[in-house]
């Protein structure tokens, strides 16, 4: 991409998450003077947190199943897909020093397993691009087309010739996400839709004994349903219900099931590479003097936990019930645990470059958008992605609209 000459404006990025520090980069490699307004005392922190898991990057599965898991704005994450894909995201890391590789589940990770040393290599980048980083400045909205902050001095102005709006979804709200931005861009004119828990567990009203025995440990190698879809992964029994990888592939629909209908009821079948006949088969053999517990332990190899929770649903399991467990989700958790959100700025309020159709000049990238995705890489790839996306755009209408 040509480099803009010194007189083409400086740009503000507010917002020092992924999506924001990589539109920060592409900005300061095309030579625009950049300043990242982070309104925490340090950039980054859910990307840190995150990291803590091991720092799921992306994920290697084709294109067309990695874009469908965006729902109904996969058209639109596509297109920054194709701007920034799993592929440059990798190159990326690697040029950043960090190498990656493809765990047994198609999870791309960076082999150290964690954020904090790809993230002092990234932020040393930019700091030798001259991309200046302000924490503890939380943005307030704008006085005629200068951007206030608060600030721990009281309140301070600043101008841009451009603007790159970064500022999280409204999860994780201790690590900065809060979704404070909403009433200033909404006063711009800009439309946002209502935050909505996303990638969060689900309430269940275990049995007092169940809840204290359990709590904590995991369901391995197990499938569950709903709505017509299977996921195959691992679920965690929690004090308030059921969390984990399957769950969150399967929590945008039952979000809403809960919401619509007060409750929604999953199948989990605890043993998914077992033919329904085999169990059957096995179940069937005298137990001798074994009780129920061993003889369903030794014939079907369940552990305590799923033995327990074929307790929680009812009369003594038969094979049928061993491969579809009901339980019943009776609230979603909220913002404050969800490892993201849905909601935010309305795509449709934006053109194809993440600029405002209602403000000009101010583009949107990250989890502001109106977007949600599961777990497993895909997060992360889309915001990073749409930091570029938001970067080319700023470069492309600075060209066209030069200041003075």
């Amino acid at each position: 991409m040509d480099r803009p000459d010194s007189t083409a404006g400086r740009v503000a990025v507010i917002g020092a998450g992924p999506a924001g520090l990589m539109a920060a980069e592409r900005l300061g490699q095309a030579g625009l003077r950049v300043v990242v307004f982070e309104r925490m005392p340090s950039p980054a922190r859910k990307f840190l947190m995150a990291g803590r898991g091991g720092l799921n990057l992306t994920h290697s599965e084709p294109r067309e199943a990695f874009v469908r898991r965006y729902g109904e704005a996969a058209p639109v994450v596509g297109r920054w897909l194709d701007a920034f894909g799993p592929a440059d995201l990798i190159a990326w890391v690697e040029g950043l020093g960090q190498p990656t590789f493809v765990g047994s589940s198609g999870r791309v990770f960076p082999r150290v397993m964690k954020a904090s040393p790809l993230l002092r290599a990234w932020l040393a980048r930019l700091g030798e691009q001259g991309v200046e980083v302000r924490t503890r400045r939380r943005w307030i909205g704008w006085r005629d087309n200068a951007l206030r902050f608060d600030t721990p001095d009281g309140e301070r102005i600043e101008t841009a010739d451009a603007v790159v709006l970064a500022l999280g979804g409204a999860s994780w709200p201790r690590l900065g996400s809060d979704g404070g931005w909403r009433g200033p861009v909404e006063q711009a004119g800009v439309a946002v839709a209502p935050f909505r828990p996303a990638n969060v567990g689900f309430d269940v009203a275990w049995s007092p004994l169940f809840r204290e025995r359990f709590a904590g440990v995991p369901l391995k190698g197990i499938a569950l349903s709903f709505g017509g879809r299977t996921v195959r992964g691992e679920a965690m029994i929690a004090g308030y219900g059921i969390e984990g990888g399957a769950v969150y592939a399967l929590s945008a629909a039952l979000r809403d099931a809960v919401l619509a209908d007060g409750a929604a009821t999953v199948t989990l079948d605890l043993k998914p590479d077992v033919p329904l006949r085999v169990l059957t088969e096995r179940l069937a053999r005298s137990r001798g003097k074994a009780s129920l517990s061993n003889h369903l332990r030794k014939t079907t190899g369940l552990d305590p936990a799923a033995l327990a929770l074929l307790r929680e649903a009812g009369p003594p399991p038969d094979a049928p019930d061993i491969k579809a467990v009901p339980i019943v989700l009776a609230g979603a958790q909220g913002l404050e645990r969800a490892i993201s959100s849905a909601g935010g700025v309305a795509l449709d309020a934006l053109n194809q470059q993440l600029m405002t159709t209602a403000r000009p000049g101010v583009f949107v990238a990250g989890e502001m958008l109106d977007w949600e995705a599961p777990t497993g890489g895909y997060l992360l790839q889309a915001s990073f992605a749409s930091g570029v996306v938001a970067a080319h755009g700023v470069i492309d209408w600075l060209a066209e609209n030069r200041p003075a």
